[in-house]
């Protein structure tokens, strides 16, 4: 996978911005090994985290990209607003918020004792309770074993993603036993699919909400197995799909 993403890299590549997960797809993407090639050639990487934290183990010193952004809200089971920058130092002085918060005037008693923090941390009237639960969160992954967690809900991901195939008869988008997903990952649907009557029926009719997706010319339905999720639900969601794909196809 690494060697096909390198062959979009040029000499005039100056930037890549790619996902650690991506939404559509739910594919874990090799960032580690984009982002130690990238650092050879001088190329900044941006990567967007927004489904990593809580889903993978993430370590941004071992990762070493030079720009991340997360989530704490999806997947690590913070308030909605919960999230992090992250800008390796030696090109913090390169960002520039749209919005320069109170501290970019700070005097030099009240400075955060980093240009970059004053610039980004200090913005009146916004609310830091969000981010101030973040803690709490690590806490409660830890005290309840998550690495455990994860592999209970990636299992129990793995076993479902087959059932979903006999309905449907679509080839994988993935090899089910593999590290390319973790408590999230995609079917495919046939093509013919009328995914919004879909969607709208599974709610209605089974209590599944669930992401139905139309990427590149595929239909997609989205599966996320958090914590709280039981064998059950899945069973639910499987048995919404028997019933209503074949309604819900043109052909």
């Amino acid at each position: 996978m690494l060697n096909q993403f390198w062959r979009g890299v040029t000499d005039r590549t100056r930037v890549i911005y790619l996902s650690h997960i991506t939404s559509p797809t739910a594919l874990r993407l090799p960032v580690e090994a984009i982002c130690q090639r990238a650092r050879v050639f001088g190329i900044t990487t941006v990567i967007d985290g927004a489904h990593a934290p809580g889903q993978i183990p993430l370590d941004l010193q071992a990762l070493d990209a030079d720009i991340y952004t997360g989530n704490c809200h999806k997947w690590m089971l913070s308030p909605k607003g919960a999230g992090f920058l992250y800008v390796r130092r030696g090109i913090q002085k390169h960002i520039e918020p749209l919005v320069v918060s109170w501290g970019r005037h700070s005097l030099p008693e009240k400075s955060a004792g980093s240009q970059f923090l004053d610039d980004l941390t200090w913005t009146g009237t916004h609310d830091p309770a969000a981010y101030l639960s973040v803690p709490a969160a690590i806490r409660f992954m830890e005290e309840y074993d998550w690495n455990t967690v994860r592999q209970e809900c990636h299992s129990l991901l793995m076993h479902t993603l087959p059932r979903i195939r006999q309905i449907t008869g679509m080839p994988p988008a993935y090899p089910d036993d593999s590290d390319l997903y973790s408590q999230m990952a995609v079917s495919i649907l046939p093509p013919e699919t009328d995914i919004e009557t879909l969607k709208v029926r599974l709610y209605d009719e089974f209590k599944v909400e669930v992401p139905l997706i139309d990427w590149n010319g595929m239909k997609l339905v989205r599966i996320s197995v958090q914590a709280y999720n039981t064998p059950e639900d899945l069973d639910r969601l499987v048995e919404g799909l028997r019933v209503l794909l074949p309604q819900t196809c043109t052909r």
